[in-house]
């Protein structure tokens, strides 16, 4: 039988891993748009210096968002490090 406790865990570990890809997504375009403004990637990017730093500020106050995030699920979900 499965327990409210089991679903809550799972729960947590399944947003947490969003999260998770959500930051990954976001940095990926940061390091993306760096590259085409050093000439080194073909598609996308930004289009000056000043539109990549606002990138990288935008990419800083996610991951925070969702690191705080994940805390939170897992306390939620009661999740134990192993």
């Amino acid at each position: 039988m499965v327990t409210i406790k089991e679903v809550k865990s799972t729960i947590a570990v399944s947003i947490a891993a969003a999260f998770g890809f959500i930051i990954a997504l976001i940095w990926k375009d940061v390091i993306i748009g760096a590259m085409k403004l050093g000439g080194f990637w073909q598609d996308g990017g930004f289009a000056d210096t000043n539109a990549l730093i606002i990138g990288i500020i935008i990419a800083i106050i996610i991951t925070i968002v969702a690191v705080l995030g994940i805390l939170f699920i897992t306390k939620w979900g009661g999740v134990e490090k192993k």
